[in-house]
């Protein structure tokens, strides 16, 4: 590492060796990144190899329900002005992806890291971040993580008394509860289109009172923070009340949300509002997500939604009716088996869209659809979708695995 005066372990190193190895053997086998695996056999040679990995970087953890792939890649590339980064660009975001990304950065300056929100307390144990982003709380993957109160609570009891800058959505009751617990917190208002996991008080249990953007509760005076950052429009204000503009390549509201919070993660490195809203215009698209691709003659945007929360935001920055969307949803281990959360969703929005439904779990969403009054074809693969689609170009929206699927189908 870089200024390292305390270098690696022979141990760690050959750790480090071994997991970049199993990694490369994993990706010669078409088995993908190899950075799980990789990371996994790395932490067993060395079980403290992540805490060695970033002793001598300046770490900032992001973690979110949503946003939190996009908002690393923005983060990384404002800090960039300040010097070399090492990330989990990818999204593998559990103790193995993150160890195996932070042996490949051995020059790095900072280390911009997307965490999984169960994961988070016991990765900012190991790690000791300078600053840890919490974007929003909501719904997902039902089978597997905790409901959001309890996954506040863990945030709250992991991050009590951090010596970490927290940077968090005030927007957010659960994110608020949640961060509240640490003595350090910059607040930024960066929205919440998805309220229906935060209208009973995560502090004491009562409803919670939601007059425009504001929100309290009644009973126990649990209330939004006064803000510090603040999204306004096409333009992030900073703590001394300028605004600054924000060009982005990526679409929509939600994007501009992790823009502003993005800013305030860069302000407490020493980089200014207008360097980093300027290099965040660099990206054009995260893991695939917003790309557009050229598939069978036609042009088609790749999306990413993988909870109620997600496709709503998703929803709000398609093109209008009458354009073409393709629906694909999966339902195997890294989605969650449970599918009960697409009644969640709010399919009205897509009226006036012709709607295709692809995915291994097609059957289900067809079901939702009928009942939300949506016109729509069921759909063998994304092949015949494609050409069953009127012209124009398509809008074509998908959860984690399915996502990955039509990823390799288009050759993305």
């Amino acid at each position: 590492m870089a200024g390292n005066s305390d270098p690696l372990s022979p141990r760690a190193k050959l750790a480090v060796t071994a997991g970049k190895a199993v990694a490369a053997a994993s990706r010669a086998a078409g088995r993908g990144s190899g950075s799980v695996i990789g990371g996994r056999v790395a932490l067993k040679l060395d079980p403290d190899l992540l805490a060695r990995l970033a002793q001598n970087l300046d770490v900032v953890l992001v973690s979110a329900t949503n946003g939190k792939t996009t908002t690393t890649r923005l983060i990384a590339e404002a800090l960039r002005a300040a010097g070399p980064v090492v990330s989990n660009a990818l999204g593998a975001n559990m103790p193995a992806g993150i160890t195996s990304a932070l042996a490949g950065g051995s020059d790095a300056k900072f280390g911009v890291i997307e965490v999984d929100e169960k994961y988070l307390a016991g990765v900012a144990r190991d790690t000791s971040p300078k600053c840890i982003a919490l974007l929003n709380l909501s719904r997902d993957q039902l089978d597997r993580a905790a409901e959001t109160r309890m996954l506040a609570e863990n945030w709250r009891e992991g991050l009590a008394g951090s010596k970490a800058v927290i940077v968090a959505n005030c927007d957010d009751p659960l994110v608020v509860w949640a961060a509240s617990s640490s003595p350090n917190v910059v607040w930024v208002a960066a929205g919440q289109m998805w309220k229906d996991d935060a209208w009973s008080c995560p502090s004491c249990g009562g409803v919670m009172q939601r007059p425009g953007d504001d929100w309290f509760c009644g009973e126990c005076g649990f209330r939004r923070p006064t803000p510090s950052w603040a999204l306004s429009g096409d333009h992030v204000l900073d703590p001394h009340g300028s605004a600054w503009p924000i060009h982005l390549q990526l679409p929509g509201r939600a994007n501009k949300a992790n823009a502003a919070s993005s800013a305030a993660v860069a302000a407490v490195f020493g980089v200014p509002p207008q360097v980093a809203l300027e290099r965040m215009y660099q990206v054009q698209a995260v893991a695939g997500r917003y790309d557009v691709v050229q598939f069978q003659g036609r042009d088609l945007r790749l999306l990413l939604a993988k909870n109620p929360a997600g496709w709503l935001e998703t929803f709000s920055l398609i093109d209008p009716p009458p354009t073409p969307v393709i629906l694909s949803v999966n339902a195997r281990g890294a989605d969650g088996t449970d599918t009960s959360w697409l009644w969640d969703v709010d399919y009205t929005r897509l009226t006036g869209h012709p709607i295709f439904v692809i995915g291994d779990r097609k059957l289900d969403l067809a079901v939702r659809l009928e009942v939300a009054n949506q016109h729509f074809q069921v759909c063998e693969n994304l092949d015949e979708a494609v050409q069953a689609a009127p012209p124009g170009r398509i809008e074509v929206i998908a959860n984690y695995t399915a996502f990955q699927d039509l990823r390799r189908r288009v050759g993305n």
